[in-house]
């Protein structure tokens, strides 16, 4: 039997009129609408004043990092989570390791990850670590193996091996993960960006274990509430957009291309797509709005058409003039996902194609 994640190559046939008339009726009104191929029309989503937010946000990222290739202020100096998602944005626009007009930085984000690369494969900088260090490894090990599958680099590979094999030795009874690199809890927040890491080593040809994938993908869809949205542990609570979001995009980048589960977390982000003039800043605004974005991606149809222009509005209206965004977190971690998420329909990073 195949794994769900060996299915992540596979377009996604359930929204295309190949597939049978009878799919089409079970998916929600508001999904139903358009039916259009993101992959054929997103770039025209990216207007000018779009095109002119990305550049000067970029430049901005490129203007923060160290000489040794760090990201991070207000309390996430040299965070590698931060480090990650700046190098992802930076990828997002073009550039891959040591080519583009910011090959130098991804490559110097290349090289400060892998010297936070401890013996056990674990990837993070003590000093720098917030509260959940798991964060941090998953988004770098995320990082390094889209890097590791645009440049195919030796010492690269041995280091993102060892990551990959950390996640997979964590993994607690539940299927899922927590802030320690240790089996004990778990959450949906931290699960997803695991889940995450090995969808990319797997695209970038390293090895991860079918079980450890299936064991995370019983989790999340045991997370999932009768609303449609996801709480943060298994032991109960609310539905809440960030990690609803994130539990959606788990599914898809499995291989989990319809069904209930899929069309109730849909059916369940819809109500929180940006309005015009009705600004929402939820908690975690673009924590959420990066899975959210992914998730709509992956849908097509209506579900992307409708929301894109949307969040694009939001976030090159709220953008600084020194081409920043800000967060509580830190403006380089808000910049770096505001970038990402606009940068969607370039389709430039692996773990987003469809």
């Amino acid at each position: 039997m195949k794994s769900n994640i060996d299915v992540v190559f596979s377009r996604r046939h359930w929204l295309r009129a190949g597939c049978g008339g009878g799919i089409g009726l079970l998916l929600p009104a508001w999904l139903r609408a358009v039916e259009s191929d993101p992959e054929r029309t997103a770039i025209k989503l990216i207007t000018p004043d779009t095109d002119r937010a990305i550049a000067r946000g970029i430049a901005y990222l490129a203007e923060q990092q160290t000489e040794d290739g760090a990201f991070g202020t207000s309390g996430y100096q040299r965070n590698v989570a931060i480090c990650a998602l700046s190098g992802m944005a930076l990828m997002a626009s073009g550039s891959t390791p040591g080519r583009g007009p910011y090959g130098k930085q991804i490559d110097r984000c290349v090289d400060y990850l892998l010297s936070c690369s401890q013996q056990s494969g674990f990837i993070c900088d003590a000093p720098a670590s917030s509260h959940g260090p798991m964060y941090g490894h998953g988004f770098a090990t995320l990082f390094l193996a889209q890097a590791y599958g645009m440049s195919q680099h030796p010492e690269l590979r041995e280091k993102l091996a060892m990551a990959v094999k950390l996640i997979a030795t964590t993994q607690n009874a539940e299927g899922g993960w927590r802030y320690q690199p240790q089996p004990a809890d778990a959450d949906i927040s931290v699960t997803v960006c695991e889940m995450m890491a090995l969808r990319a080593a797997r695209n970038a040809g390293l090895h991860v274990p079918n079980e450890t994938v299936d064991r995370c993908i019983e989790y999340v869809q045991k997370s999932q509430n009768s609303d449609g949205g996801f709480r943060y542990m298994l032991s109960g609570g609310p539905s809440d957009f960030p990690r609803s979001a994130a539990g959606v995009v788990a599914l898809f980048s499995a291989g989990v291309y319809e069904g209930p589960a899929i069309q109730r977390g849909l059916d369940y982000l819809s109500r929180y797509r940006p309005q015009p003039r009705r600004f929402v800043r939820t908690n975690h605004y673009f924590y959420g709005h990066y899975y959210a974005i992914q998730a709509m991606w992956h849908a097509g149809g209506n579900a992307w058409a409708m929301w894109y222009p949307a969040i694009r509005d939001e976030l090159t209206s709220a953008q600084k003039p020194n081409g920043s965004w800000v967060d509580a977190i830190c403006p380089e971690y808000a910049t770096a996902m505001a970038c990402i998420i606009l940068q969607i329909p370039n389709n430039n990073l692996p773990i987003f194609q469809r």
